[in-house]
Order: structure tokens, then C-alpha cells, then sequence
């Protein structure tokens, strides 16, 4: 999972944004949502946004 954070200068708590999404994932689908993550902070979004979110899942058959 990689997360942006919109940010001004200055800013450090990136990856404190990011845990809140990475926790929401995790009590949802349990052991199956457990990820690495990445934080990065950012100057803009598209459409305004303040947080993006990116995760990959891979299906086991």
C-alpha cells in the first residue's frame, strides 16, 4: 500500500496519516489485509483530495 498525504512544508507526520488507513485495512480483512506500506508527502492531490490511497491485492486460489 503507498499513501500520499498533502502536505505543506514543514509537515513530518506523513506516515501518522497513513496508519489510519493502514489500521482500517488491517481490522477489516484481518490477517488477510496484512501490508507494507509507504507514506509519502506530496504539494497537490487531483480534485482537491487531501489523502490518496494505492493497494495491490493478490488472490490466492
Amino acid at each position: 500500500m503507498c499513501g500520499l498525504v498533502q502536505s505543506a512544508p514543514g509537515f513530518t507526520e506523513h506516515s501518522t496519516v497513513i496508519n489510519g488507513a493502514s489500521d482500517l485495512i488491517a481490522t477489516v480483512l484481518g490477517e488477510s489485509g496484512r501490508h507494507a506500506r509507504a507514506a509519502v508527502g506530496v504539494s497537490s492531490l487531483p480534485f482537491g483530495v487531501v489523502v490518496e490511497v494505492s493497494a495491490q491485492c493478490m488472490l490466492r486460489g
